[in-house]
């Protein structure tokens, strides 16, 4: 799979520019003089920013999934798909469904139809844990029923069923990935991370949900992708690998660290009311992934975590305006002082 021509949607958001710049900085091997090309709906989570647009192999196109005579027209000539685009803030699912219904789901059956016109020959449907659910102990293997408890989870457990039935009836050649909590550097504003990052940086406050007890484990952005890749060049059509971090963290635990890492007083966190049926503790096995693909994570989370603060730290520029387009969603309504509760997804597709 050298010389080819990949269309990676969604690819303006946090984990699928990261994924992109990889490509194109020659760190997937084989993939070194690969063509790609974004589309992207550029909605307040894209940023042209995010990727190198002059790069010789990269093509743009401003687009949305759910237009499907662009993809029909689009994918010919392509040989993969890599599926990022996605609604993929919780909060936001809980006031406004409709799009997340619209893009995981109409948008991905989409993908799914103009990849099978197209004679597209290889896929990766990148989704999440939380399609799972929540689990107290243990954790989810690939066979767990999917019992998702946001209009987001639920959105893309429908995406991940509409692209498992295309495997199965049609016989497209597509796996699925899902990961748990994504953090590093571009990942938008309104996550858990960057949020309390760039607020503690300037000494506004940061809200947790609840206690702060709720537990999430924590991946590398740039480890996730590598699974990805594993996946799409190693992966069995119509199967479903979990992307585990290893990392276990209750909230509270992770606003204590950025507090140190920004030597932020420990006063600027506030305590809000908890999120409608939030979710207590995700927990991935990934061993599939290991035995079959040899993923594992190679980003130490403590120095993942110090190396992602110290990028905001220095790009001021790259985030500052997403903090004063104030389009921050929180349906509890904030507390008044300049941030908005946050304690679940941090970055999943987009």
């Amino acid at each position: 799979m050298g010389r080819m021509r990949i269309l990676v949607t969604g690819a303006a958001g946090f984990i699928g520019s990261h994924y992109v710049r990889a490509m194109l900085n020659g760190e997937y091997a084989g993939f070194e003089r690969t063509e790609i090309t974004v589309l992207d709906k550029l909605t307040y989570a894209g940023n042209r920013a995010n990727l190198p647009a002059e790069h010789p192999r990269l093509t743009f196109v401003h687009g949305d999934i759910c237009d499907r005579q662009l993809l029909l027209d689009l994918l010919p000539g392509h040989e993969a798909v890599v599926h990022f685009a996605a609604e993929s803030h919780v909060d936001r699912s809980l006031v406004r469904a409709a799009d997340f219904v619209g893009t995981n789901c109409v948008g991905t059956h989409n993908v799914m139809e103009a990849s099978l016109a197209a004679g597209v020959s290889r896929l990766v449907h990148v989704s999440t844990d939380e399609v799972y659910g929540s689990i107290t102990e243990g954790r989810w293997t690939e066979e767990w029923p999917l019992a998702p408890n946001s209009p987001y989870a639920a959105s893309k457990a429908a995406g991940d069923l509409i692209t498992l039935s295309y495997a199965r009836t049609h016989g497209l050649d597509v796996s699925i990935t899902r990961c748990t909590n994504n953090y590093g550097p571009y990942q938008h504003v309104e996550k858990l991370i960057p949020l309390f990052t760039t607020n503690l940086l300037g000494g506004v406050p940061v809200p947790l949900y609840g206690d702060g007890s709720h537990i999430r484990e924590w991946l590398h952005v740039s480890d996730h992708c590598r699974a990805v890749q594993l996946v799409l060049t190693g992966g069995r059509p119509g199967e479903v690998y979990n992307v585990g971090g290893g990392t276990e963290r209750t909230n509270r635990e992770i606003t204590d660290l950025l507090l140190d890492l920004c030597e932020a007083d420990p006063s600027l966190v506030d305590r809000a009311p908890d999120r409608k049926g939030h979710d207590l503790r995700y927990a991935l096995d990934d061993s599939k992934i290991r035995t079959e693909l040899g993923y594992a994570p190679e980003v130490p989370f403590e120095e993942g975590l110090a190396s992602t603060v110290a990028w905001y730290a220095d790009n001021p520029s790259w985030w500052q305006p997403l903090k004063k387009t104030g389009r921050q969603v929180s349906p509890t309504g904030g507390n008044g002082r300049g941030a908005h509760p946050v304690g679940s997804a941090a970055g999943r597709t987009s």
